[in-house]
């Protein structure tokens, strides 16, 4: 069953907005035109008088007034945004829907106008902003008046989320220019409908010779950019389940400071008796993973994708889930070596967790960092850094479970200060015991040896101080 009306790309602004929007009332716009009260159905109540506008634009660009009047006779519209207070799957958001029939959804100075007031409005109300992006960019015929608009947009993105209120960006198609560069890639987690053309240069603007997938949705879900491809008859179940997700209801109890509690044990339940022993139950395949630990303790989530500097890292799961009713952030390592993408996704997680008020789990299960050369050419120490930096700087309180491999910094680094608990089917080491023994020029039969000496069991780690506690297994595995 479909969860709506089918948005793609080529829908106009109230046809996207009617799309996704249970209900939606236009805005105010500040020019003077004033919208009306709709359904999802698009149709208009009633309408006030629309403000004369300047001849041929600030530039007095000849023709300019007539390609504007043509534009308002092929769409009714007479700028390039529609604005307005909506509820959707029954939560509030203030939408942004772009017209990419009037002038190719360019932004101009009217448009930054309407964007503004926007904002300004969801910050008065304690409301999200979703953007319904279909925009070629900047509008030439308006010159730099035009290109100003982009900081003015920034700027008032910047006060909501200083306010602590999510943006999330729908890209349809195309997206380009400033208008990706502002309202989409800016937005907390932004998602796109296939063949979305994306990116900063626009079509008529690329070199010649340029990789066309680089500027489509699927391309840059797969350089790390933007969170998911959503078919258009999923985007509106999709955008009301994280509109759930980060935008609780008070009355919920969805978003308190209280510390997620860490996740029972999935595994074996008997402690191992040997630091050698621990290491080969946390190297098991047959261990539980990420994905397990997921499902058993969220009722529903949605992910993140990506560390918005071109990488993406399919070893490690992040986004918020629902639990009890409770919003929780999760960055779950799924027990392969950690890239710096993977890292910087963490972080990514952990800030907007921070930012909204989430608390955060933690699932820690590496051998340890990647430590190939295009690692360390991606930034490794620099990613490292910035995750611990996340995790010792944020706010909100963050849990961390050891739930299998725990190797090095490449772990430590996804681990709560103060606030870490183990499995018994996990370990914990400053180094890989096979790599302390050739590092102290053991032979390779003490390897076994050197993992004793390390004291990487989880009752070692207990006793050193560096776990809370060992969490018991669920009640049908005891």
């Amino acid at each position: 069953m479909r969860d709506g009306p089918l948005p793609c790309s080529r829908l106009t602004a109230r046809q996207a907005l009617a799309a996704v929007a249970d209900t939606y009332t236009e805005l105010v716009a500040p020019d003077g035109a004033r919208g009306a009260s709709r359904t999802a159905s698009g149709a208009r109540a009633e309408a006030s008088p629309r403000a004369p506008v300047a001849s041929d634009g600030p530039l007095g660009w000849h023709g300019y007034d007539d390609a504007r009047r043509r534009a308002r006779e092929r769409t009714g519209e007479d700028e390039s945004v529609v604005t307005a207070l909506a509820t959707i799957g029954g939560t509030q958001a203030v939408v942004l829907s772009f017209e990419f029939r009037y002038l190719g959804g360019s932004l101009g100075e009217r448009t930054g106008d309407r964007l503004e007031a926007a904002y300004t409005e969801a910050r008065e109300r304690g409301l999200p902003v979703v953007s319904l992006i279909a925009t070629g960019g900047s509008r030439m015929q308006e010159g730099m008046r035009a290109l100003s608009q982009l900081q003015r947009v920034s700027r008032q993105s910047a006060y909501n989320r200083a306010a602590g209120l999510a943006q999330i960006a729908v890209l349809r198609d195309p997206t380009t220019g400033g208008g990706w560069a502002t309202l989409g890639a800016g937005a907390d987690v932004i998602l796109a409908l296939p063949g979305a053309q994306i990116g900063f240069a626009g079509s008529r603007v690329r070199p010649p010779d340029a990789d066309p997938r680089a500027y489509c949705a699927e391309g840059q879900l797969a350089s790390g950019q933007i969170d998911a491809v959503v078919p258009p008859d999923r985007l509106r179940g999709t955008l009301q389940r994280w509109l759930r997700l980060l935008c609780p209801r008070a009355e919920s109890g969805g978003r308190t400071a209280e510390p997620a509690l860490p996740p029972e044990a999935l595994g074996a339940p008997g402690l191992p008796e040997s630091g050698w022993g621990a290491v080969v139950r946390a190297r098991d395949a047959r261990r539980p993973r990420a994905e397990a630990y997921l499902r058993a303790y969220f009722d529903d989530w949605e992910e993140i994708s990506g560390d918005r500097c071109g990488g993406v890292d399919p070893g490690i799961r992040c986004g918020f889930g629902h639990r009890d009713g409770r919003t929780i952030a999760f960055a779950a390592q799924c027990g392969t070596a950690t890239r710096p993408a993977g890292f910087r996704t963490a972080a990514r997680v952990v800030r907007l967790a921070d930012r909204l008020g989430f608390p955060v789990l933690t699932l820690v299960d590496t051998p340890g960092a990647a430590n190939d050369a295009a690692a360390e050419r991606a930034g490794a120490g620099a990613a490292i850094a910035e995750a611990f930096a996340a995790l010792a700087t944020a706010r909100v309180p963050v849990t961390s479970l050891l739930i299998g491999e725990g190797g090095s910094g490449g772990a430590l680094a996804l681990a709560a200060p103060d606030r870490l608990w183990a499995t018994p089917d996990s370990y914990f080491s400053v180094i890989a015991p096979e790599l302390a023994a050739a590092i102290l020029k053991r032979d390779e039969r003490q390897v076994r040896e050197t993992a004793d000496q390390l004291r990487i069991r989880p009752q070692d780690l207990l006793e050193l101080g560096v776990i809370r506690a060992i969490v018991p297994p669920a009640p049908d595995r005891e």
